[in-house]
């Protein structure tokens, strides 16, 4: 039976197996997955055979953007973007596209106030 496109992460027919690969209906599942917090969508994740691979997303619970970024094979991948809550950036982090490994980050204040800048020799 082929997958739906897009599943909640709470819905019955979805689980996870020793692997901690997503499962729909007994299947690896490629697809969006959604989390939903009192009916407003919270995360948006894209899975490919039961692996987060593609792009993530989160939202708070207004609907602003929280997180941005892109996952390849379950690990973060190139530019992470993250927003306090009034829409100020938060950090920005860099992830080395073939070591997957954290190589700049970038964290400011909610004043957009710059607290640390770090940077892998």
């Amino acid at each position: 039976m082929a997958s739906p496109h897009r599943i909640g992460v709470d819905d019955p027919d979805v689980d996870m197996d020793l692997a901690q690969r997503l499962l729909c209906r007994d299947e690896l599942f490629t697809g969006e997955v959604a989390e939903y917090q009192n009916g407003q969508l919270v995360c948006l994740d894209d899975y490919v055979n039961g692996v987060r691979d593609g792009s993530s997303r989160a939202w708070y619970p207004d609907g602003t953007l929280k997180l941005e970024g892109t996952v390849r094979n379950g690990v973060a991948l190139g530019e992470f973007k993250e927003w306090h809550a009034n829409g100020v950036l938060k950090s920005r982090q860099m992830f080395d596209n073939y070591l997957y490994d954290l190589r700049e980050e970038s964290v400011w204040d909610e004043e957009g106030r710059l607290v640390r800048d770090w940077h892998r020799e």
